[in-house]
């Protein structure tokens, strides 16, 4: 069989890849070993936020996010999507100094942003402990549950003309060709892969490793809590490379279920739930809230986060296969980029213009090496 492009991997960025793809006019395949949103999108936080540990992220996140925007109203009720926004708390003046200056930063670049001060904060979330400093709070983000986001965009793309084969278990990637498990050979003009940590598998020599990272999701308690809530030092230990570590973050559920996160590990693909590491996140994030010590927790899981050394997603042709296009790499922010990660793969493929700068996000780019990591 041949098509105009064959997408692998059934993520988020996979089909919101798919498709964009679809739209276009291009006729793709979209192959998944399991079902949509089986991966790193089903254990990942949902959170659509904008991030800005450097212009190209902040730029690649703040386009996607208005993505969302526009999509969010076209989701069926099981995505859950809740434009509930996002309070970064600050734990004391210094970080609120912080937080006053990336609120500037946001406006200059047309992203609404507030400082709440410490009475605020607390008629906010109740829940807090009060002795907080205040937050940074961003309006326009929101949070969803990405496996039936992913299941309802490959729908749509199914429903617009697009092959949706689950089940198909990509052995090997050529030039222009994938093999596939049982030995059936498919063509394409062009190949996506949108694999996650196991990208690196089928096109050797990416630059992505595998971060372990553990959720806990608690029954129901509606109203418990009403944005997501991260700390400021999230961006210090979420987006550095280094051993284990936790920051606090909460989301509600359209449900009135807390998910709590979050943890980080370099570990490899080990697959255990490490305990010790989970009841120190916890307990992080009973240090905000302490009533969560009040929550019952239903399930801990693990999901590996594919993450690159800078910091930033691979999006682009991989010189050294022809035919081979990369959309990985995202760690913590595959939800939020999948959009505009969508858009920047369809405008390569068909030569229309990007709709932000994609040189950053090169694969073949120059970055720092992995070191150790990669083992």
């Amino acid at each position: 069989m041949t098509a105009d492009v064959i997408v692998v991997g059934a993520g988020l960025v996979g089909t919101m890849t798919t498709l964009c793809l679809t739209e276009a006019g291009a006729d793709v395949t979209l192959l998944e070993a399991s079902f949509p949103g089986g991966g790193s999108s089903g254990a990942a936080m949902g959170h659509v936020v904008v991030m800005d540990d450097t212009p190209a992220q902040f730029a690649l996140c703040n386009y996607s996010r208005a993505r969302w925007q526009d999509l969010s109203d076209s989701l069926p009720a099981a995505a859950e999507y809740d434009g509930c926004g996002t309070l970064w708390i600050a734990a004391d003046d210094r970080e609120l100094e912080g937080a006053t200056e990336r609120a500037t930063q946001y406006w200059a670049a047309g992203v609404a942003a507030e400082i709440v001060d410490a009475q605020a904060l607390r008629e906010l979330e109740p829940q807090l402990r009060p002795d907080l400093a205040g937050a940074l709070l961003v309006p326009g983000d929101g949070v969803c549950y990405p496996p039936a986001v992913a299941r309802a965009i490959s729908a749509r793309a199914a429903s617009l003309g697009a092959r949706v084969q689950l089940g198909s278990v990509v052995q090997s990637i050529e030039s222009n060709a994938v093999r596939l498990q049982d030995g059936t050979t498919l063509h394409a003009g062009a190949i996506v892969i949108a694999a996650g940590v196991a990208s690196t598998y089928l096109v050797p020599g990416l630059p992505i490793v595998p971060r372990k990272g553990h959720l806990v999701i608690s029954d129901r308690t509606p109203g418990f809590v009403r944005h997501q809530l991260v700390e400021l030092g999230y961006l210090r230990s979420a987006h550095t490379f280094g051993g284990s570590s936790v920051a606090f973050n909460v989301q509600p559920r359209r449900n009135g279920q807390v998910l709590i996160g979050s943890s980080r590990e370099l570990v490899g693909t080990d697959s255990s739930i490490n305990r010790s590491l989970v009841a120190t996140m916890l307990a992080r994030a009973t240090e905000y809230m302490p009533g969560v010590a009040e929550l019952r927790a239903l399930r801990t899981w693990i999901g590996f986060r594919p993450a690159t050394p800078d910091k930033l997603p691979l999006i682009g042709p991989w010189p050294q296969l022809p035919g081979a296009w990369i959309a990985a790499g995202h760690e913590g922010l595959g939800i939020t980029m999948a959009t505009g990660t969508a858009e920047l793969i369809v405008a390569g493929i068909t030569g229309k213009p990007a709709p932000i700068d994609p040189l950053p996000y090169r694969p073949d780019r120059t970055m720092p090496s992995m070191g150790h990591l990669a083992a």
